[in-house]
C-alpha cells in the first residue's frame, strides 16, 4: 500500500495577499529572476481596490454629479425637471470601475514570467512553509500582506440588528431612506456625505465629543459645518451605544443609562476603525508575533520577529492607506535587491479626508506641535480668500501651514477646501527635502490655483499660541 507523502514545492520567495504592496513586490522579485508564488484568497487588489478607495471615491464623483446638479442655478445653468439618483446605475459604475481595477491585478500577477498564482487560503505551517488548499510551499522568504477589515463594535442588541460595513455598503443598490452611520472619522464622514447627496436623511453618531477626533479643533469644526451644512446631523458625546430593532426599522442609543438619546433610522452602518486579517494565518506556528490588536509586530525595515519574513501593508499597523502599503513595498524591495537601507521611519505622515471639499493632511497636528515643546510658527487663510475656490464657487474650509521656528522647517499643514487633496503634495515635496520654508515661500506659482496662494500664506507666519 503507497504511503501517502505531501509534495513540497519549492519558491525563493512567498507573497501571501495581493493588496497594495504584495503583487508589485512579487513583480519586482520575479523580474530579478526570483521564482516567486503570490498567494490570494478573495478577490484582487485587496481593500482599495475592491471596497476601499476606488469604489467608494467613485461613489464620491456620482454623489458629486447629483449635488452639482441640484446647485446648478447657483452657476446660471438651468437644469429642468427634478434631479434624481438612479442607485442601480450608480452602483454599476462604480462595479465596473472597481472591477476593472481587480481584473487588471490579478490579469497582472498571471502573466508575469517566473510567478505562480495560487487561489486559496494560506496558513503557515512553520517560519518556511506555508499551506494553501492541500498544497505545500516552501520558501526562505515569505510576505504577508493580508491587510484587513472593518471593526464590528460588540454592543448591547446588536444581534437584533441588520447593519453594513464599508464592505457589506458596496452591494446597496438602493437609497436608505435614513442611514445612520456610526463612526465620525475618515469612513463615516466620507459615506455620510456621498449618501446625504444621493438623497439620505443621514444622522452620524460618535463618541468622542466631535468629527475626526485627532485633527486640529478648527479642522474638525470646518468639517463638521461641512456636513451639516449639507443636512447631515450629528449626535456627538455618545456615552454608550446599544443597538435595536424597531418595526421596520433599526434604532441606536446613544445612552445607556436610561436617557433618552436615541436615534430612529432605516439602515446601520458600522464605521469605527479596522482590524488586521491575522488571526487565521497560523502565524503562531511560525513564531510570528503580533501585538494586542493582532497587527504583525515589525521593525523599522518591516522585519516580523521571524528573519525571512516580513509584513507589508496594513496588517503591519505601521500604515493605514494605500499610499503607506506601495511605500512598504519600496522600502522591502529596495533594501533586498538594492542594497538600500530604507526605512519607515522616514515616511511623512500624510493623508486626505475626501469628502467635497476636501481635506489633504501633512505632518504634525498643532496639538502634536504644541506636545512636542518645539517653538512654531504658523499661517492660516481661509478659503474665502482663496480666488481658485472662488470661482468655483465653494468657499468652505481653510489653508494653514505650521513651521518650526528655529530651523526653518515646515513641521505640518493641512489644506481643508477646493483641490486641498492636491495642493497639499506641494507642501510634502518640501518636507521630505528637508528644505527650509522659504523655498515653498520664494517659489512662483500659476495663478489662478489653490497652490498659489501657499507662499503667500508663509509670508504671513505668526507664533503658534
Amino acid at each position: 500500500m503507497a504511503l501517502n507523502t505531501r509534495v513540497t514545492t519549492r519558491y525563493d520567495a512567498i507573497v501571501i495577499g495581493t493588496g497594495q504592496s504584495g503583487p508589485s513586490l512579487a513583480a519586482r522579485l520575479a523580474g530579478a529572476g526570483r521564482k516567486v508564488a503570490i498567494i490570494e484568497r478573495n478577490r484582487y487588489g485587496g481593500t482599495c481596490v475592491n471596497t476601499g478607495c476606488i469604489p467608494t471615491k467613485t461613489l464620491v464623483a456620482s454623489a458629486y454629479a447629483a449635488h452639482l446638479a441640484r446647485t446648478a442655478a447657483d452657476y446660471g445653468v438651468t437644469v429642468s425637471g427634478t434631479v434624481g439618483v438612479d442607485m442601480k446605475r450608480v452602483k454599476a459604475r462604480k462595479d465596473a470601475v472597481s472591477g476593472k481595477s481587480s481584473k487588471g491585478v490579478e490579469n497582472w500577477m498571471k502573466g508575469l514570467a517566473n510567478c505562480t498564482v495560487i487561489e486559496g487560503h494560506a496558513r503557515f505551517e512553520s517560519p518556511t512553509t506555508v499551506r494553501v488548499n492541500d498544497e505545500i510551499l516552501e520558501a526562505p522568504q515569505i510576505f504577508v500582506n493580508v491587510g484587513g477589515r472593518a471593526t464590528v463594535p460588540q454592543i448591547a442588541g446588536l444581534e437584533q440588528v441588520p447593519y453594513l460595513t464599508n464592505s457589506t455598503m458596496m452591494d446597496v443598490d438602493f437609497l436608505p431612506e435614513h442611514l445612520v452611520v456610526v463612526g465620525a472619522s475618515y469612513i463615516g464622514l466620507e459615506f455620510a456625505q456621498i449618501y446625504r447627496r444621493f438623497g439620505s436623511r443621514v444622522t452620524i453618531v460618535e463618541l468622542a465629543d466631535r468629527v475626526i477626533a485627532r485633527e486640529d479643533e478648527d479642522v474638525s469644526q470646518a468639517v463638521h459645518d461641512i456636513l451639516s451644512g449639507e443636512g447631515v446631523t450629528f449626535e456627538l458625546g455618545a456615552n454608550c451605544l446599544a443597538a435595536e430593532k424597531r418595526g421596520g426599522g433599526i434604532v441606536v442609543k446613544a445612552d445607556c443609562a436610561g436617557g433618552k438619546r436615541e436615534v430612529v433610522g432605516s439602515h446601520l452602518l458600522f464605521a469605527v476603525g479596522r482590524v488586521p486579517n491575522t488571526g487565521d494565518l497560523g502565524l503562531d506556528r511560525a513564531g510570528v508575533k503580533t501585538d494586542t490588536r493582532g497587527y504583525i509586530t515589525v521593525d523599522d525595515e518591516l522585519h516580523t520577529s521571524v528573519p525571512g519574513i516580513w509584513a507589508i501593508g496594513d496588517c503591519n499597523g505601521r500604515g493605514a492607506f494605500t499610499h503607506t502599503s506601495y511605500n512598504d513595498y519600496e522600502i522591502v524591495a529596495d533594501n533586498l535587491l538594492n542594497g538600500d537601507k530604507r526605512s519607515v521611519r522616514d515616511r511623512i505622515t500624510a493623508y486626505g479626508l475626501f469628502i467635497d471639499p476636501p481635506l489633504g493632511r501633512a505632518g504634525m497636528t498643532e496639538t502634536e506641535i504644541r506636545k512636542s515643546g518645539r517653538k512654531a510658527l504658523v499661517g492660516k487663510r481661509p478659503m474665502t480668500r482663496v480666488g481658485r475656490a472662488v470661482e468655483k464657487g465653494d468657499t468652505r474650509g481653510f489653508m494653514k501651514v505650521a513651521v518650526d521656528a528655529e530651523t526653518k522647517q515646515i513641521l505640518g499643514a493641512a489644506i481643508l477646501g477646493v483641490g486641498g487633496d492636491e495642493a497639499i503634495h506641494s507642501i510634502l515635496d518640501v518636507m521630505y527635502a528637508k528644505a527650509p520654508y522659504t523655498t515653498l515661500q520664494r517659489s512662483v506659482h500659476i495663478h489662478p490655483t489653490v497652490s498659489e496662494l501657499l507662499p503667500t500664506v508663509l509670508g504671513e507666519l505668526k507664533p503658534l499660541a
